[in-house]
């Protein structure tokens, strides 16, 4: 952008929906407030009921920058959460940050040109795990592998081009108006639930390598574990609530959890070659673990085969164990047209 277009670059309103993140929040409000951009800003912290020093840390963040401030999320859903940051801010372009990201410092303005450029209503880029210990770094590694997480783009990386979905993502606000924002029954996967809604209204979804958040993964297998089942179980609610939603990625952890399953059972019933199976997947996700882990310290390099089988299994068993009831309460539900219209100020997004 040259100085003629500073002038013009529409207002920016961050949101960022938090529960029990005192470890990371302020680092991950100061990467926002640091950012390389010449428009307006304004920070939106939703505040769910932590058990940590969260609300301290953000009460703090309020007091020594006017640009910052906070909005209650009693529920402590993320959904939730985002719909009232949105609503109570107020400028044309909406970015969603979470509470442990961090934004590299030209994230905003080169998100502000992109929507300029492709006409997009959303984009977004690399989710770029980085752990602070071993564990976590066997994590980032894992999440950041095909054989970990397949081809999504925002994983693994790209070349810039449409996108079913994208991290976090940075929206035009009216694009979240005409949606109705969040549906709030997502309690996971609400961000591709909305991409979807996106795009069948004729949006578009860019992914752009150029944009790029720092990640830090959960700290232990417990928490990775939950947070792979919580994604499968969700990702098969959005499949049962838009049909076609679908593809043969998502049907691979299932898939895997069924087959090891079968081979434990007849390796153990009826012949020892059931035992093919779990051996091959054990087998496979050792070797690729290999490339995944180059560089890394050796305890970080043995525990990425247990990263990768606790978000396949997890995510498997979540998916495969989600309840029909979460998708008829789904569909029975009314997303809630909560946005407020952006008014004048809206016209700088455009």
């Amino acid at each position: 952008m040259n100085a003629k277009s500073d002038v013009r670059l529409p207002a920016v309103s961050v949101i960022m929906p938090v529960l029990d993140e005192e470890r990371h929040l302020r680092g991950a409000v100061q990467a926002i407030l640091a950012q390389e951009y010449p428009g307006e800003m304004e920070v939106v912290i939703a505040l769910g009921p932590s058990a940590d020093r969260t609300d301290e840390i953000a009460a703090a963040l309020v007091r020594e920058d006017p640009r910052v401030r906070t909005v209650p999320n009693p529920t402590g859903r993320t959904p939730a959460a985002l719909n009232a940051a949105i609503k109570a801010s107020r400028h044309p372009v909406v970015v969603r940050v979470d509470g442990h990201g961090m934004l590299s410092p030209g994230y905003i303005a080169t998100a502000v040109r992109l929507l300029e450029e492709t006409g997009a209503q959303n984009v977004g880029g690399i989710m770029h795990a980085e752990g602070e210990n071993d564990w976590e770094r066997a994590v980032a590694a894992a999440m950041t592998s095909k054989i970990g997480v397949g081809n999504a783009a925002f994983h693994t990386g790209g070349e810039a081009a449409p996108a079913e979905t994208v991290y976090l993502g940075v929206f035009r606000r009216e694009a979240l108006e005409r949606q109705g924002g969040y549906n709030e029954e997502f309690i996971r996967a609400q961000d591709w639930e909305l991409n979807f809604r996106i795009r069948e209204a004729g949006g578009l979804i860019w992914f752009s390598p150029e944009l790029k958040v720092s990640y830090r993964p959960r700290p232990s297998v417990k928490a990775l574990a939950k947070q792979y089942k919580d994604y499968g179980r969700w990702r098969h609610v959005v499949a049962r609530y838009h049909s076609g939603s679908i593809n043969l990625r998502y049907l691979a952890p299932p898939a895997a959890v069924c087959a090891i399953a079968a081979g434990v059972v007849i390796g153990a019933v009826l012949t020892p070659w059931g035992f093919v199976v779990p051996g091959g997947y054990l087998a496979a996700i050792v070797a690729g673990s290999l490339p995944a882990g180059k560089g890394l310290p050796l305890k970080a390099r043995l525990q990425i085969p247990v990263a990768l089988a606790t978000m396949h299994m997890s995510w498997g068993w979540g998916f495969l164990t989600s309840p029909k009831s979460l998708a008829r309460k789904v569909i029975a539900s009314r997303r809630p047209a909560v946005l407020p219209g952006a008014g004048a100020d809206a016209a700088g997004a455009r």
